[in-house]
């Protein structure tokens, strides 16, 4: 394993594309090269089913017959902020405000990408919560699958609870401990 290890590099890039329907995409590193292979199989070690594109993301690469591809992620980030119209019920809060707001652990019910829009069920709680497809964005997401495990940050919008933010599961557990 260790001998795996030293034919592996550290690489900082961007998520050129990912297509969750296909189990692959794409990463362009910032210092260049080709296009490295990003497989579904490692994001969802990381703890993930998706990633935005433009998001992001630092892998662990090797080497193969076939070309560069990641075996490890490291961390992802969110896309830079593109200026957009504001989601209506976050448009008074900060990126501060809603760090400070306790990490819920969820379950999503359903989010079809086509509408923008799903919902997920808090642990212990009998309401949905709302996640809208642009705060899925902004929380370096593409898509969310049925049953999957997640964390929100939640307000209370005009119409009820709000995921202001979405984070994995083990990003949140990794981040407690």
């Amino acid at each position: 394993m260790s001998e795996d290890r030293l034919d592996q590099r550290r690489v900082v890039g961007r998520v050129k594309w990912f297509d969750p329907a296909k189990g692959f995409g794409f990463i362009v590193a910032d210092d260049g090269g080709p296009d490295i292979l990003l497989h579904a199989n490692v994001l969802r070690n990381f703890g993930q089913s998706s990633v935005a594109d433009g998001a992001r993301i630092t892998v662990m690469v090797q080497q193969t017959a076939r070309g560069a591809q990641a075996v490890e992620v490291n961390e992802i980030l969110p896309p830079e902020s593109e200026v957009g119209p504001p989601i209506e019920d976050l448009s008074d809060s900060d990126a501060e405000e809603i760090a400070a707001l306790p990490l819920e652990p969820a379950r999503v019910k359903w989010f079809d990408k086509a509408k923008g829009f799903g919902f997920g069920n808090v642990f212990g709680r009998p309401e949905d919560v709302f996640i809208h497809i642009e705060v899925l964005r902004r929380s370096g997401f593409a898509d969310l699958q049925p049953g999957e495990a997640v964390c929100l940050r939640v307000i209370e919008g005009k119409r009820g609870r709000m995921a202001a933010q979405v984070a994995s599961w083990e990003t949140a557990f990794r981040d407690r401990h």
